[in-house]
């Protein structure tokens, strides 16, 4: 924890998540992006917000996301380029999506500099991130998310919060969940190595309940608030 010690203890901490897509990273960006009081910044949430709005950007995004493909690693730079800018991001943030490839991360790192970064590796088995991904279920109106199996809704197939016929995404099909896997792989598992040198990144088991995964990232965290 040599970099934790070193910085500002008035600054709140900058986290990077990784990880394979099903691992978990969302939901343990969002609750210690609660807890600790930072803003969590998901590009695929962003993504699917533009897709939904049409925007240029979404309707850019739409026909790539369906392949199970990634976005363009300029695009992604310019969206998180604008929203790191922003004044609530000056209190500490989380990215969850972002950097996926080396590309990525190099316009990061132009941005804020080299330092300053926890790290967290979210690493889970093959086949349960194949059965993850593929019982996901989709709320297109409120965007709120399910499991058929282990965060079903009330009535099957349809949103507790709106009603609203849940749907699977083209994204979350086992077809299009391996090729994803392989992507990532291939293009996102060179960060692990990347970083893996940086006194503070960490490996995290995350094939497990998901408030024991959170209560050792706050471990890891320390005293960084």
């Amino acid at each position: 924890m040599g970099g934790a010690k070193a910085r500002d203890a008035a600054q709140k901490p900058r986290i990077i998540f990784l990880g394979p897509p099903g691992a978990g990273k969302g939901t343990q960006a969002g609750r210690l992006a609660a807890e600790r009081g930072l803003v969590r910044i998901s590009t695929g949430d962003m993504l699917r917000q533009a897709i939904a709005e049409g925007t240029p950007l979404g309707k850019q995004a739409a026909p790539i996301m369906e392949k199970g493909q990634l976005v363009p690693d300029e695009l992604l730079i310019a969206m998180i380029r604008e929203r790191i800018a922003r004044e609530d991001c000056r209190g500490g943030y989380i990215l969850d999506g972002f950097p996926r490839t080396l590309p990525q991360v190099r316009g990061l790192e132009a941005m804020t500099g080299t330092e300053g970064f926890f790290v967290f590796d979210v690493e889970v088995p093959r086949d349960v991130l194949l059965r993850r991904l593929s019982g996901r279920r989709w709320c297109p109106k409120c965007q709120a998310t399910y499991h058929v199996q282990t965060s079903p809704p009330t009535r099957a197939g349809v949103c507790d919060w709106c009603s609203t016929a849940l749907v699977q995404r083209e994204d979350d099909k086992e077809a299009v969940v391996r090729k994803r896997l392989a992507e990532y792989d291939e293009r996102t598992e060179p960060l692990v190595a990347y970083y893996s040198d940086r006194p503070e990144f960490h490996r995290v088991n995350g094939d497990r309940p998901a408030d024991v995964v959170l209560a050792e990232l706050q471990q890891l965290l320390g005293d960084e608030r």
